[in-house]
């Protein structure tokens, strides 16, 4: 039997769940990494309210964009006087820029009611769905004046800082070129609390060929807290990005492979792990 885990916050692991279901994989869901919402919403409102004063949004998750724009921020904010819906979204050519490094988070942009043609992400063929390939994207849009908010979340425990989490390198990119950066923490990360039929789950798919899909590697950190001093040598798993691959190496897996994060690839690659 294939058998396969998918680590993925709630909201997006069912979808890879069905996904490898309808492709006869034995597939369960067990999320290493918890949303909620941010600790401090005024900063949050705050920003929804300066949408305008924006050239570009970009939104690190689909977590980032659902808690961002979850009630309708830019109603109220003038930006379509004539409205007579004041819960209706502005025209196409009233919104910001929404960049989204990966599928998953235009997918969120799209159901959100950003027009599609305000919405950049990296190109279906690139290597990596990450900041540097969005960048590539991105970059021409970028000069001297240019406003930038990086909608984000925040690992609980962890201090906001004004670098943000993971996104220092786009955020540079932009400053080199004369552009101006603000952030906002929209959403909490955080463990799961397990319970023990989870736990059960992850120690059998530790030793039976499941094979661990894993796409972030703070929620290796999270399993690591989970089951302290576990032995991971049997483990077999497949990462999306080489950091990740080298987190799951780092605590023991005793097999990992790397593939593309788009869900039509790993799902070539789980084949030849079957």
């Amino acid at each position: 039997m294939k058998r396969a885990l998918v680590t993925r916050p709630a909201g997006e692991a069912q979808r890879w769940v069905s996904a490898l279901q309808r492709q006869g994989w034995q597939a369960e869901a067990l999320p290493l990494i918890e949303i909620a919402p941010a600790a401090d919403p005024q900063p949050l409102r705050q920003a929804r309210a300066r949408l305008g004063d924006y050239d570009a949004l970009m939104f690190v998750s689909a977590p980032a964009v659902e808690q961002f724009l979850a009630d309708r921020p830019w109603a109220g904010t003038g930006q379509r006087a004539d409205a007579v819906d004041a819960q209706a979204a502005p025209p196409p050519d009233a919104w910001p820029r929404c960049w989204a490094p990966g599928p998953a988070t235009a997918r969120a942009l799209l159901a959100a009611g950003v027009p599609p043609e305000r919405i950049d992400q990296p190109a279906a063929a690139a290597e990596q769905f990450d900041s540097e390939s969005l960048w590539q994207v991105v970059g021409p849009q970028v000069g001297a004046g240019h406003r930038l908010l990086i909608v984000r979340g925040q690992s609980d425990g962890v201090a906001v800082s004004p670098a943000g989490n993971g996104r220092d390198w786009l955020a540079s990119q932009c400053r080199e070129q004369g552009g101006r950066i603000d952030w906002c923490v929209a959403y909490r990360r955080r463990a799961p609390a397990w319970s023990a039929s989870q736990r059960a789950l992850a120690q059998a798919a530790s030793q039976d060929g499941t094979v661990w899909l894993l796409s972030s590697s703070e929620a290796l950190d999270h399993l690591a807290a989970l089951l302290p001093g576990f032995d991971w040598s049997r483990a077999r798993a497949l990462a999306t990005h080489p950091r990740i691959a080298q987190a799951a190496a780092r605590l023991g897996f005793g097999l990992v492979q790397t593939s593309r994060p788009a869900l039509d690839d790993m799902l070539l690659h789980l084949e030849s792990m079957a």
